[in-house]
């Protein structure tokens, strides 16, 4: 693990635009054999980074040949817009299962039942919704409920924007429903008040990483887990705190069928996928601190994962294409909610 995170070290710059070309040293540039463009979310920048390095050692050993894998991040939901205006990603790497569907609804990229062809629902690991408060806690924030204190300020990423802010505005009504039952009125009004505790909506994850980290704004940032994680284990100011019950975040990869064959990658596109389930590279994943599907690995780092009860979006919200049309379509329950 250490190694893991000494690499998130070494790549992590909060904010900036970060591209790591795995097989390529730091010296004379030799030009690889082969390039893939992996379009993903955007605080995965450091986790990719390593796997690319992993991936393309594996590669080389069982073909002879050398692999360059490329990096587009940002929030997903704008990562899907740029692929199908065009950008033509070889495979995607992203954090909502809808970012992906799109890909087929509007482009028609790729099959309709493109999560049948990897394991797990095409999700090869998992996280969850986490707050990063900073050292001591003075605010005491233990759970949903402390977020809708007066005196407690959040930074999040824009659910209009980022399916790492959706699973967060789904968590949060997760714990209502949770808490008031059949009240509408009353989980209305906790998803009312949290919104307006709100300090800054991020475009994305990272945004809001660095707006709450560099630029000191809000008294918690909530994100995904590993994001927090992954933070606190690099500066002893801040700590982790994991709410009891939060939202159940999938983290979907498929390739993209039209331009894996126009760029003649399609095997090296689903090696690279199918790559994600190998014990070495969930041990990998595991070390950035998220959830893993694999039974050995699980059972190694068990220690550092809190047990937490996981909605599915299908217990919040019957299902995403419920979700989206009733909560973050133009005019939805989110915007209601937001309306001063």
């Amino acid at each position: 693990m250490a190694t893991h995170r000494s690499l998130f070290k070494r790549a992590s710059r909060w904010g900036g635009a970060l591209v790591m070309s795995a097989g390529l040293s730091m010296g004379h540039v030799q030009a690889a054999d082969q390039t893939l463009l992996n379009s993903s979310y955007d605080i995965a920048r450091e986790l990719f980074s390593a796997y690319n390095e992993l991936f393309a050692e594996q590669w080389e050993k069982e073909t002879g040949k050398t692999v360059e894998v490329r990096q587009s991040h940002a929030g997903s939901s704008r990562q899907a817009q740029a692929i199908i205006q065009g950008l033509r990603a070889d495979v995607v790497t992203y954090n909502q299962v809808t970012d992906v569907d799109i890909l087929h609804e509007r482009g028609n990229l790729i099959p309709e039942d493109w999560r049948d062809r990897l394991p797990n629902a095409s999700s090869p690991y998992y996280s969850t919704m986490a707050f990063l408060v900073r050292k001591g806690n003075p605010k005491n924030i233990q759970n949903w409920d402390d977020l809708t204190r007066e005196d407690v300020s959040s930074v999040l990423p824009n659910p209009k924007t980022s399916g790492n802010g959706r699973y967060t505005y789904l968590a949060a009504l997760g714990y209502a429903q949770k808490t008031y039952g059949d009240d509408q009125a009353a989980i209305d009004n906790f998803l009312r008040t949290f919104l307006g505790n709100v300090a800054v909506f991020d475009t994305g994850g990272r945004g809001a990483t660095t707006t709450f980290v560099e630029r000191g704004i809000g008294d918690v940032l909530l994100t995904f887990e590993s994001e927090v994680n992954n933070i606190a284990a690099q500066n002893d100011g801040y700590e982790v705190v994991v709410p009891k019950i939060s939202f159940l975040a999938e983290f979907p990869v498929t390739w993209i069928d039209k331009s894996v064959k126009h760029n003649g990658t399609e095997g090296l596109a689903k090696a690279y996928l199918e790559g994600l389930y190998s014990e070495d590279a969930q041990r990998l994943i595991a070390g950035f601190y998220n959830r893993v599907h694999n039974e050995k690995v699980k059972a190694e780092f068990a220690d550092q994962f809190p047990e937490v009860e996981l909605l599915p979006v299908e217990e919040i919200g019957g299902s995403w294409e419920n979700v989206m049309k009733e909560h973050f379509a133009s005019g939805g329950k989110l915007d209601q909610l937001q309306r001063r």
